[in-house]
């Protein structure tokens, strides 16, 4: 198998992204090792003096793990209605012959065009009047509904590519549409499924807006917004909020790292026609 052979200049370009790249994650991480006043009385770029973890404790020892549970519950709730729903959608729109749901097709297409900010107040007023302000479902409902554009376009591309033998099969053998989807279509969209799912969670994992918009109390309030309730209360303490920072992107830096071959070629999938 022949190996592809990268321009020098490639690799140094490359080599310099990385390293703008992984610059800011660098002085986030270093700073939260510092003390106090050692952001202060120092060069900003430094390397702290005496490295310690009591920012990372003071921190743990507040709301913080309250923070994560909201987020938690809020972003798997709504990825596991969106990965079905967008699943169903998808289905429908690859099976069904192309004609009658060409236009509902490229009218879901199109809300990828819309920016999701313009509709905060629409959205408020929504979850006002249904009772639901300052809770998980006034996220949820958000959170899903402007996520399934793409899921749905992403996986309808991803279920184009199975043979239609399968359901002529399926159908032959006496299962229902619903039986052929959840039993055969549905586990051959796993790799489809996972890329929708690792993108979708980082989103809503760092999404402000909607959370700051539609929520009030801190017991409500998601991990994006314990970076603000965190910054109000540490507001002199630069270390301490590095130490935030820090603890908040770690878990979708990992998530990220195992799984960015998926969400690619998730993404290349949804870029070619089946």
């Amino acid at each position: 198998m022949q190996r592809t052979q990268f321009h020098p200049l490639t690799w140094l370009l490359a080599l310099v992204w990385l390293v703008i790249t992984l610059f800011p994650f660098w002085f986030m991480v270093s700073s939260s090792f510092k003390g106090p006043m050692e952001s202060y009385t120092r060069p900003v770029w430094a390397l702290p003096v005496k490295p310690s973890f009591n920012n990372y404790l003071s921190v743990l020892e507040g709301g913080f793990f309250h923070y994560v549970g909201n987020s938690v519950l809020v972003v798997s709730l709504s990825v596991g209605l969106i990965l079905i729903l967008s699943a169903m959608a998808a289905y429908v729109f690859a099976r069904l012959p192309y004609r009658p749901v060409k236009p509902l097709f490229g009218l879901i297409v199109a809300g990828l065009a819309v920016p999701v900010h313009v509709t905060l107040i629409p959205v408020y007023t929504l979850t006002t009047k249904l009772g639901i302000y300052d809770t998980p479902w006034a996220l949820i409902g958000p959170y899903v509904a402007f996520s399934l554009p793409l899921s749905i376009f992403i996986l309808t591309e991803f279920v184009r590519q199975i043979p239609r033998e399968l359901d002529d099969a399926a159908r032959v053998d006496g299962c229902s549409p619903a039986r052929t989807f959840f039993s055969i279509i549905l586990p051959l969209t796993g790799p489809g499924m996972a890329t929708m799912g690792i993108y979708n969670t980082v989103m809503l994992w760092n999404e402000f807006v909607f959370a700051y918009t539609l929520t009030s109390s801190p017991q409500q309030r998601t991990l994006p917004l314990a970076i603000w309730e965190f910054q109000g209360q540490y507001s002199a303490n630069v270390p301490a909020i590095m130490a935030v920072l820090t603890l908040t992107a770690l878990p979708m830096i990992m998530a990220y790292l195992f799984g960015q071959e998926r969400i690619i070629r998730g993404m290349m999938a949804g870029a070619l026609k089946g």
